[in-house]
């Protein structure tokens, strides 16, 4: 048996969605001869990380952050999907929003570059994880130095980080923009907050198998992919 997964922007109100995507890739698959699981494993959020090491898992999706930080050892980037349906996206290349309670409106920058608050960043971070992209990383590259302070909070997701700073307990944080395309839709107390900065462009979020998957199968999800409008990751295919 096999797993696949597709947790990163698998919110309650889209699970609908998020399976009819698997079905589609798992009937491609089935038409060239590959065996896909039938239901997406839902790992929780404090487990994603030992499901990611599972030998077994033949598709998932993950960040470049933790990617950097030593999952690429058990992991194998297949493709890279295309984020310009969302606000602050570019094909393969997503930004974060800094939303905040309050500030000036900030609209998506016209370059690659950042646009951070004309004040600069400061007051309590809400942040998903240390080693996300789009929650820290992106936005401790693009200040020069790590913006968490007295008050940070760690949350364990960009929804929890949305609701922290609405709910007062941190002043601002770094959503992934397909995330705040989210939050905007699904989840009311974004409905409160504005948009007052955008890290610079970086690469999306990869779908990714165990390097243990055989590379024959890695190579036929990686061209069902590409048949789905994504791009090859940094290095080519399967590399």
């Amino acid at each position: 048996m096999t797993q696949a997964s597709l947790p990163m922007y698998d919110w309650p109100e889209v699970r609908a969605g998020t399976d009819a995507v698997w079905a589609e890739i798992r009937e491609a698959g089935a038409a060239r001869g590959l065996d896909l699981p039938m239901a997406l494993t839902r790992p929780p959020g404090g487990a994603l990380r030992d499901h990611w090491h599972a030998p077994d898992l033949v598709f998932s999706q993950t960040c470049w952050g933790p990617l950097s930080r030593g999952l690429s050892d058990v992991l194998v980037p297949l493709a890279q999907p295309d984020y310009s349906a969302f606000a602050g996206g570019r094909g393969a290349f997503y930004r974060s929003a800094l939303v905040a309670r309050s500030g000036r409106v900030m609209p998506v920058p016209q370059t690659p570059a950042a646009a951070l608050p004309p004040g600069g960043v400061s007051g309590r971070l809400a942040y998903n994880d240390e080693e996300s992209l789009s929650g820290l990383i992106a936005l401790a590259e693009d200040l020069g130095r790590d913006p968490r302070g007295e008050g940070a909070l760690r949350t364990g997701s960009h929804r929890l980080s949305i609701r922290a700073v609405a709910e007062g307990r941190a002043d601002i944080a770094a959503i992934d923009c397909r995330s705040w395309a989210l939050a905007l839709c699904h989840e009311p107390c974004a409905d409160g907050l504005c948009v007052i900065g955008w890290t610079s462009e970086r690469l999306g979020l990869p779908y990714v198998a165990s390097r243990k998957t055989d590379p024959a199968v890695r190579a036929v999800l990686t061209d069902i992919l590409l048949q789905r409008g994504c791009t090859l990751p940094p290095g080519g295919e399967n590399a």
